[in-house]
C-alpha cells in the first residue's frame, strides 16, 4: 500500500496528513498539526519562515516514523514569497496583511492603469497583491541584492530538495501572469523596471523534485520521493472537491474565495468593476473573489472570548436578535488593531453584545457571498443550482444555512480536507 504526505499550510495552523487509497477512496489521517500567525517586527507584519520550516520537518519526521511515505509535497496561501540572495534568505518576510504597499500602489497605477492590468492579468485588485509587494522592495532596496524570490510553499520545497521551482498557480497570485502566454507579462516587468533575473518560467504540477537532501534525510530519519503539487491552497481546495458537473464553490477559512470554473479566463469590465479575479486551475480558470472570510470571527474570537469553544460561539450568535450587516470587502477589517471596534465604526453601535458581534459578522458573511454569487452570475451569463462549501467554514451550520437563505442556492457543506485531497490528486496521479 502506497501512503502519501500532503503538507499544507494555511495562515492561522499546519497541518501533516497522511493518505492511501482503499477500493479508489482516499483514506486520510492527520498526523501533525502546528500553529501558524504573523509576528510584528519593526512595525511591520512579517512571517517566521524559520519557524514555518522547522515545523515542516518535525511533521515529515513524525509521518516517517509511522508510515513508509511515497511522496510528498506542499501547499500554502498565495501572494507571499521569499526573497533569495543564493541560498541566503533576505529577511525579513513580510506577510500580506502588512500596509507596506499602500504608499506605492498609486505609482504602480501611473506606471500601468489598472484597466490595463487587469485586460493583461485578468488579477483582482488587493493592496497585498504581490505585483505591488515586488514594487515596494524595489523601491526599497531590496531587490539590488536578490537573485531569486519563492512562493512560500516553493521556499519550503527547495529548503527540503535543494530545487528553486516557480509553480504555476500559486504564480497566477502574484497579479503578474498574461492571461494569454500564461508565464510572466513582460511589459509588466520593463514598466515596473522590475529585475528580470527574478521571473523565471513556470511548472505545471506533477514535477518530480526527486529525493530530500542528505542532511534532511538525517534530520527526519528517513527519505521519501518530493513533488510539485498544485501550491495554491485555493486551486489543491477546487481540485479536491468531489463535484458533480460544474457549480459554484467556497474555499471557506480564513478568507472565502468564492467562484466557479471556466474555460477562459473574463477580463471583461464587469468583472473588473465586481473585483473578480482570474486564477490558474488543472486545465481551467479559476474565476472567483476573495472574501474576508473567517478572519473576522477568529479576530473577534481571539480579542473577546479566546477560551470560548466555536460550538459555544455559534449557538450564542444563532440566538442573537442582530440583523445588522457590513461590507465584509471593508478594508477597515483587513488587519485592525480591534476587531470589535471595527464592527463598532461600521455599525455605529457601541453596545453590541459578543453575540451580536459574531452574529453580525456571519450575516455579513452571507450577505456577501450573495453579492458575490449575483455579480458572478451576471458576469458569466449563467445561473447555477448548487454551491459547494470547503474549509473551515463548511463546519458552521449557522453561516451554512445563512448563506443558504441569502443565495437562495442549495449549499453542499463538505467538512473535508479539500485542499489536502487536491495535494493527495496530484501526488497520486503520477505514481
Amino acid at each position: 500500500m502506497k501512503y502519501y504526505l500532503a503538507i499544507d499550510i494555511g495562515a492561522a495552523s499546519g497541518r501533516h496528513i497522511v493518505a492511501h487509497k482503499e477500493n479508489d477512496e482516499i483514506i486520510s489521517e492527520e498526523i501533525y498539526r502546528f500553529s501558524n500567525g504573523v509576528k510584528e517586527e519593526d512595525g511591520h507584519l512579517v512571517w517566521d519562515v524559520d519557524y514555518l520550516f522547522a515545523e515542516v520537518k518535525k511533521g515529515i519526521k513524525e509521518a516517517l516514523k509511522r508510515y513508509e511515505i511515497e511522496s510528498l509535497s506542499i501547499d500554502t496561501w498565495g501572494v507571499d514569497y521569499v526573497l533569495l540572495d543564493g541560498d541566503k534568505e533576505i529577511y525579513p518576510v513580510y506577510a500580506y496583511r502588512d500596509a507596506r504597499t499602500k504608499e506605492y500602489i498609486d505609482e504602480v497605477h501611473s506606471l500601468i492603469p489598472f484597466k490595463k492590468l487587469y485586460e493583461c492579468t485578468g488579477s483582482q485588485f488587493q493592496p497585498f497583491n504581490s505585483i505591488y509587494q515586488f514594487y515596494t522592495d524595489k523601491m526599497w532596496g531590496r531587490l539590488e541584492k536578490a537573485t531569486d524570490y519563492l512562493m512560500i510553499p516553493e521556499y519550503l520545497l527547495y529548503k527540503l530538495t535543494g530545487i528553486k521551482i516557480h509553480e504555476f498557480t500559486n504564480a497566477t497570485t502574484t497579479g503578474m501572469i498574461n492571461h494569454e502566454t500564461l508565464e510572466f507579462d513582460k511589459e509588466i516587468i520593463e514598466k515596473l523596471e522590475l529585475p528580470e533575473r527574478l521571473f523565471t518560467r513556470l511548472t505545471k504540477s506533477g514535477y518530480i523534485y526527486g529525493c530530500l537532501k542528505e542532511e534532511i534525510q538525517q534530520e527526519v530519519n528517513g527519505n521519501c520521493r518530493v513533488m510539485l503539487c498544485t501550491t495554491h491552497d485555493t486551486a489543491s481546495a477546487v481540485e479536491g472537491i468531489p463535484m458533480v458537473g460544474n457549480e459554484l464553490y467556497i474555499s471557506s477559512g480564513t478568507w472565502s474565495l468564492l467562484g466557479v470554473k471556466t474555460e477562459k479566463p473574463l477580463t471583461d469590465e464587469g468583472s473588473m468593476k465586481a473585483n473578480y479575479s482570474n486564477e490558474g486551475g488543472v486545465g481551467y480558470n479559476r474565476y472567483q473573489k476573495n472574501i474576508m472570510g473567517l478572519w473576522l470571527v477568529q479576530e473577534l474570537k481571539k480579542e473577546l472570548c479566546p477560551l470560548k469553544d466555536w460550538v459555544e460561539i455559534t449557538e450564542d450568535a444563532e440566538k442573537s436578535a442582530c440583523r445588522i450587516t457590513v461590507d465584509v470587502e471593508d478594508e477597515i477589517f483587513l488587519a485592525p488593531s480591534s476587531m470589535k471596534d471595527a464592527f463598532i465604526r461600521r455599525t455605529g453601535i457601541q453596545d453590541m453584545k459578543d453575540a451580536d458581534l459574531f452574529r453580525c459578522a456571519y450575516e455579513s458573511l452571507a450577505k456577501g457571498y450573495k453579492r458575490a454569487i449575483e455579480e458572478l452570475e451576471c458576469n458569466t451569463g449563467k445561473v447555477y443550482e448548487k454551491l459547494y462549501i470547503v474549509g473551515g467554514g463548511a463546519k458552521n451550520r449557522l453561516l451554512n444555512r445563512l448563506t443558504e437563505e441569502y443565495t437562495g442556492k442549495r449549499v453542499i457543506a463538505l467538512p473535508i480536507e479539500a485542499t489536502a485531497l487536491g495535494n493527495f490528486k496530484a501526488q497520486m496521479e503520477k505514481n
